[in-house]
């Protein structure tokens, strides 16, 4: 009887081992299930990537999941982008665009995605409005003196852009347009040659962020005649807008925002929505994102997703008429 006990016990251990294991790799399996990815698709350091770590606490907190950042630069962003246009719909895997991403259907000439067929969007995160600045040599205290001064001197006046069919050089195209202007453009690589460029007096003008203007702008090595959004800035609550100068509905802005992939539900859209905007509303997420440059976004999926493709549609038809192509 002491032997059959023995044996007894050891099958009842076993059996109780091999359960314990078994739940642990059914747990370990739920576990990474509710694994949050971020993609983004530049290199680390950019204001996606910034935005996207800035975000992540609060999502793991009000979803009680773990999110991961994950850095897959290339093409511009489009290789990152792919990855979630192609990635299972359940709300897993998302995408932290710019601006940049209504921009690239207008100018590249084939995607391996559909801009707005494969993508669901979720949620603007962060925006700021872009500033036109001039050195401050031009003899333009207004946007309306400068259109004066550039149609006086019909493509005499360069403007600096951080790449040919960036936003900078498509928003310059609309508003040239838009006044009836001609200037030309010099390329540079990115938004810090680009300004210095103007403070040096090799360009007239540039369309760029804060983040990369305001420090010249205190210095008084810039001068800036407008600010790009509809409303006033409050870091420039003096500074008039472009449409309060005589250009209406003129918007030039860059934001930061969530995708996912197309075909998600609408309710897993729906709960990460919820918590972004709920982060949004954090006194110190807000400031960290002033530290940026940048306002909290918020709103819902539909009120993106018709930013998106109004934008799409507003930088084809520039591009068209400015015969504009990416490299």
């Amino acid at each position: 009887m002491h032997r059959s006990g023995n044996v007894c016990n050891f099958k009842s251990t076993a059996l109780a081992a091999l359960f314990l294991l078994a739940a642990g790799v059914a747990a370990q399996a739920q576990s990474s299930s509710t694994f949050l990815r971020i993609i983004v698709p530049f290199a680390p350091g950019g204001i996606n990537d910034t935005a996207a770590r800035l975000l992540q606490p609060y999502l793991e907190k009000a979803l009680g999941q773990t999110v991961i950042v994950d850095n897959r630069a290339g093409a511009s962003g489009i290789v990152g982008t792919d990855a979630v246009a192609r990635a299972a719909p359940d709300g897993r895997t998302l995408v932290m665009v710019a601006s940049s991403f209504t921009v690239l259907p207008a100018t590249s000439a084939k995607l391996p995605y559909d801009s707005l067929r494969d993508l669901a969007p979720v949620v603007v995160v962060g925006k700021n409005p872009l500033l036109f600045v001039v050195n401050p040599k031009v003899e333009a205290t207004s946007l309306g003196a400068f259109v004066a001064l550039a149609k006086a001197r019909p493509g005499k006046l360069n403007y600096a852009t951080p790449g040919a069919a960036s936003q900078t050089h498509l928003v310059t195209e609309l508003f040239s347009q838009r006044a009836g202007i001609k200037m030309e453009q010099i390329p540079y690589r990115g938004g810090t040659p680009a300004i210095q460029a103007v403070v040096a007096g090799d360009a007239e003008f540039t369309v760029l962020s804060p983040l990369v203007s305001m420090p010249q702008i205190a210095a008084g090595n810039l001068k800036v005649l407008a600010v790009g959004s509809l409303a006033r800035d409050q870091q420039l609550p003096d500074v008039p807008t472009v449409a309060e100068q005589g250009f209406a509905d003129f918007e030039a802005t860059q934001w930061v925002g969530l995708l996912t992939a197309a075909g998600t539900p609408g309710d897993v859209v729906a709960r990460i929505n919820a918590a972004v905007n709920k982060a949004l509303a954090d006194k110190d997420l807000i400031a960290r994102l002033a530290q940026q440059g940048m306002s909290p976004g918020g709103g819902t999926p539909a009120e993106f997703g018709a930013r998106i493709a109004k934008e799409i549609a507003d930088w084809q038809s520039v591009a068209r008429t400015a015969g504009i192509k990416a490299e």
